[in-house]
């Protein structure tokens, strides 16, 4: 799955920006659009809000990928899933009752994703995921775009996904930071699911063409798991 991050996309043209990685009717467009939600709190950077989520589910039908960087996710999260997000990702750093807020989440109509930043260790949050559908690990620090991948955090991929694939966990793995077609095979070779890219898409000439090029290259990367 290629979820292309709108932080990299002109905040101007929001819905002409999604149109742009729809892909043609045949499989080959985003499979989720990210959105990154930030406070300037729980992260220095602000970003935008529900308003701009609820317009955005208006004109586009690729599935909303909300991502919180947000004090109090509690509180807030579960009206992303409410105004239609597909996906509403809250920090493990940030939540107060993170099995409370991933029932609640589920509640209000969208599935549960929780992230950890790139120090912070998969261990404690095992038991936790049991409760969750996404795991997003953060390959860069959370609050700006166009940071260089960290590749210590594939560690936590390896991992997570030998839980998956021994059955004691269900989540998909999520990654999110420095993503582009030099870092898309590791990420793939370690496991990953759904990446998030955000400037190797919106700073392509064709954003379109980027996805499926980045969809290739993780097919190439993990033909047995991504046959076909």
């Amino acid at each position: 799955m290629i979820a292309p991050s709108i932080l990299s996309a002109d905040f101007a043209r929001l819905g002409e920006e999604a149109a742009a990685v729809g892909g043609d009717g045949t499989g080959n467009g985003a499979d989720w659009l990210h959105v990154d939600v930030m406070d300037a709190h729980f992260v220095p950077n602000l970003t935008l809000g529900l308003p701009v989520v609820q317009s955005l589910r208006a004109a586009t039908d690729i599935p909303l990928d909300c991502h919180l960087m947000i004090e109090d996710p509690d509180r807030w999260a579960p009206g992303y899933a409410e105004a239609g997000a597909r996906n509403v990702t809250v920090h493990a750093e940030a939540a107060h009752d993170p099995v409370m807020l991933a029932k609640n989440l589920r509640a209000a109509g969208s599935l549960a994703g929780l992230s950890i930043k790139p120090g912070t260790p998969l261990d404690p949050w095992v038991e936790v995921l049991r409760h969750y559908d996404t795991l997003l690990v953060m390959s860069v620090e959370p609050g700006f775009g166009g940071q260089s991948f960290i590749p210590e955090v594939l560690d936590k991929v390896r991992t997570v996904r030998n839980l998956v694939d021994t059955g004691h966990l269900t989540v998909l793995v999520e990654i999110d930071g420095g993503i582009n077609a030099d870092t898309i095979d590791a990420a793939a070779e370690a496991g990953v699911d759904c990446f998030v890219a955000g400037s190797a898409v919106y700073g392509a000439e064709d954003p379109g063409r980027a996805v499926a090029a980045l969809r290739d290259s993780v097919r190439r990367a993990n033909p047995h798991r991504w046959a076909g």
